[in-house]
């Protein structure tokens, strides 16, 4: 159970460091963030299931993660301009330009078999794009 023990504090000040660098200047959401993961922990301190406890320590790295890769801290500089604080390891993704004439057609999922028995998708449930 020790190291268990270990396990909860070690991932509840990797939360605390991840809140400094996520919200670096933001006092108010310093503060927020400070209350919540005390709180949650604090509601889950008298847990005594080992694997209730594993599973609370992995939902704990899960939020680490996504704080650290997909929350952005933006500051607005003047009216309708933005600064965004990015990080290492913030997650970015290729921005794909909408394509106004891509055509739509509807296909039956891989797992469905047999006839289309109407409805309101009548068995058409996956789209596919196909950009001209």
């Amino acid at each position: 159970m020790s190291h268990l023990r270990r396990e909860v504090l070690k991932v509840f000040k990797t939360l605390h460091r991840t809140r400094q660098i996520v919200f670096q200047g933001d006092r108010q959401t310093l503060e927020a963030g400070r209350k919540e993961i005390n709180n949650n922990f604090r509601k889950n301190r008298n847990e005594r299931n080992e694997d209730e406890i594993k599973k609370l320590i992995q939902l704990a790295q899960d939020v680490n993660k996504e704080l650290r890769t997909n929350v952005i801290q933006a500051v607005q500089e003047k009216e309708g301009i933005y600064r965004l604080r990015l990080t290492e390891e913030t997650t970015r993704l290729d921005n794909v330009p909408f394509n106004s004439n891509a055509i739509f057609e509807h296909a039956t999922p891989r797992h469905y078999k047999g006839k289309a028995t109407g409805g309101c998708s009548e068995g058409k449930t996956a789209a596919s794009v196909n950009p001209k």
